[in-house]
């Protein structure tokens, strides 16, 4: 016991030997004094441990409070997505925090920045899941009515698969939603939407952060959308595309080289394992495909140069594509057009893709393609794609076209 007070410093070292001496002196058992020092020991342990800090803490009326503690810290600022960072504020316990105005009901990916150091909220598990981008995700609650929210309803399965790809040359994956109801060994054949992801996203982008199964349960069990299957494939024809340094991004070698081996590796083989292990009618009728930022733009790029496999396609804040039209949709034309069940294209009205989405709009009516093209509130952030998904699958394969 002893032997406990040499490991300590100054006070707690006093405080442990007047405790041995108290119990000594008072002929109590070994055991007594064992746990009086153990009592004691965890009474100093629990004082020399800073509070610990709620992060983020949403108000009744949905303002949100973000704490950080960073002692050490000469400046701390809160980055939220879709707007411009703000500073917080450091109290006399070092912990820096800063309060937002009320937030809509959303689900809003951030971090903290710490003298220029990008930082996890360490108080909240919740993560945005990104190969280059990792945020903290906040969930503001609010009606059951939105599309993400989860509700007391019947809910579909999210099945995880793993494979080689011999046309990208690497071990990849695909998630696929399977209805509520669904059943393996059943009769009924379903529709199949192919959901892309972003620049930066991994094949669970849509689940974890889009929460595409909630949107689709949600719908399904209103009457507003009908049973289907989502097949969520990992986006990258050229994986050196991602590379951190953001020179893959940057050359138009690879970018093209991405596109046209994604499309390859979908149709050659993800399509074909998907249609072999699962109940889905397998015609371009029965076929959707949509995408957002990248993922929109392989949905384009690859929907409307495969018509013979798609009738119903969706770009969400699509960017990337060769503004060179023609040669990146060498067949699309006026009679074409007549193929296309629904061609839908949307981005943010504050997106700084807009541009280039404007383009495409444009170009499409001068091809005489009919198409729905939307400009939203919003940026170029998942507030809007939830969103954008949300109104695209209502869509799907009903009978009416575009």
């Amino acid at each position: 016991m002893r032997f406990a007070c040499q490991v300590l410093q100054g006070s707690n070292a006093v405080a442990f030997r007047h405790a041995i001496y108290q119990g000594e002196k008072m002929n109590q058992p070994r055991s007594y004094v064992v746990c009086l020092l153990l009592a004691l020991f965890v009474g100093i342990t629990q004082a020399q441990q800073p509070r610990p800090i709620i992060s983020p803490e949403v108000q009744p009326d949905n303002r949100v409070t973000f704490r950080l503690r960073a002692p050490n810290a000469q400046l701390v600022m809160l980055a939220r997505e879709g707007v411009a960072a703000i500073p917080m504020q450091k109290n006399e316990e070092g912990v820096w925090s800063v309060t937002t105005e009320p937030l809509d009901p959303d689900i809003y990916g951030y971090s903290f920045v710490a003298d220029g150091v990008n930082l996890f909220d360490p108080s909240n598990p919740f993560i945005k899941a990104n190969l280059i981008y990792t945020q903290s995700l906040l969930q503001v609650p609010g009606d059951a009515s939105l599309p993400w929210e989860l509700n007391d309803i019947p809910h579909g399965t999210i099945h995880h698969h793993y494979y080689k790809s011999n046309v990208v040359g690497d071990n990849r994956d695909f998630f696929v939603y399977t209805p509520p109801g669904y059943d393996p060994k059943g009769q009924k054949k379903y529709s199949t939407l192919y959901l892309l992801h972003g620049y930066s996203d991994g094949a669970n982008a849509w689940t974890e952060v889009g929460r595409a199964e909630r949107i689709l349960d949600n719908l399904i069990a209103q009457g507003k959308a009908k049973p289907m299957l989502v097949v969520m494939p990992l986006g990258y024809g050229a994986p050196e595309i991602v590379a951190k340094t953001g020179s893959g991004l940057r050359d138009r070698s690879v970018r093209d080289r991405n596109y046209e081996k994604f499309r390859e590796a979908l149709i050659s083989e993800v399509i074909p394992q998907v249609e072999k292990a699962y109940l889905v009618t397998g015609d371009r009728e029965s076929r959707a495909i949509a995408g957002l930022s990248m993922g929109g733009s392989e949905a384009l790029f690859t929907g409307l140069n495969a018509l013979d496999h798609f009738a119903w396609v969706g770009a969400f804040s699509s960017g990337g594509l060769d503004e060179n039209f023609p040669t990146v949709f060498p067949a699309l034309s006026q009679a074409a057009d007549k193929q296309l069940r629904t061609l839908w294209i949307s981005c943010g009205k504050d997106d700084r893709l807009v541009e280039a989405n404007r383009k495409i709009h444009d170009w499409l009516n001068s091809k005489g393609v009919q198409h729905t093209y939307l400009e939203t509130d919003g940026s170029h952030t998942w507030m809007v794609w939830r969103r954008n998904l949300a109104s695209f699958v209502q869509l799907l394969f009903q009978s009416q076209q575009h």
